[in-house]
């Protein structure tokens, strides 16, 4: 999702400061938004790492100049069992990543974040709605929307608005691999991603098992644009209509 956001909002006329961790095509990624006549700065780097990111930002914002929008997209998906079952490190690495994270991303990027600016914290559904057998991670999406909200609340006299945004599944690798097929058909022997579809479509309202990255960008250059410069403090709900399924 990172890469379509950076390429979405290339194509909408930004320039982009992208982190990864490393081994990602940053390179790629740097090649794909230059080709939209766009500058792109990038550094490996983990969401973990606090100061790492802030050295990151101060070296990226020193080329490129003062940030308008923040996208925080980091995450990993843990899905260990019942709440009870998990372990302290189950448990760690998913809040580490998926809402200190996202607070080490904001935090770093804040001294550089111009007036009139916007920050968007990509959470899920299961930051409004219970998954069960996945406790660190809706505990952590939960608590990102929180930490939306508080924000907005003291970045609002700067002009700069704070909002959620909630994929439900999305086609990425995520999802997308042998382990979560496993876990959505249980009894089916090497289950595939047509049998993983079937299951994920029964839970939503329209008839898709899943929304695209690129969906989720279009949300997010919503949410960057003035087109939204009232919004602050939303969530705003790409999932087909998992929530709202009776």
């Amino acid at each position: 999702m990172g890469r379509s956001h950076c390429r979405t909002l290339a194509e909408q006329g930004a320039d982009i400061l992208a982190f990864d961790l490393p081994g990602a095509d940053l390179t790629g990624l740097r090649s794909e938004i230059e080709v939209l006549g766009r500058r792109c700065t990038t550094a490996e780097v983990d969401v973990c790492d606090r100061e790492a990111m802030a050295t990151a930002v101060t070296s990226g914002t020193a080329e490129l100049g003062p940030l308008t929008a923040v996208v925080a997209n980091a995450g990993v998906y843990e899905t260990p069992g019942p709440g009870w079952t998990v372990t302290p490190e189950q448990w760690q690495r998913s809040l580490d990543v998926n809402l200190t994270g996202i607070w080490n991303t904001v935090s770093a990027a804040e001294p550089h974040l111009a007036d009139g600016g916007s920050v968007v914290l990509v959470s899920s559904t299961a930051g409004v709605k219970a998954i069960a057998n996945a406790a660190p991670y809706s505990a952590a999406k939960h608590a990102v929307v929180g930490l939306a909200r508080t924000l907005a609340n003291e970045l609002g006299q700067r002009g700069i608005r704070v909002n959620s945004v909630h994929p439900g599944s999305v086609r990425t690798p995520m999802i997308i691999n042998p382990r979560v097929f496993a876990r959505l058909c249980p009894d089916v022997e090497n289950p595939t991603e047509e049998d993983a579809a079937r299951v994920l479509a029964a839970r939503n309202i329209l008839p898709v098992p899943w929304v695209d990255p690129v969906d989720v960008s279009n949300a997010v250059a919503f949410l960057v644009s003035g087109e939204s410069r009232y919004m602050t403090g939303t969530r705003l709900v790409v999932d087909a209509g998992l929530t709202e399924k009776v």
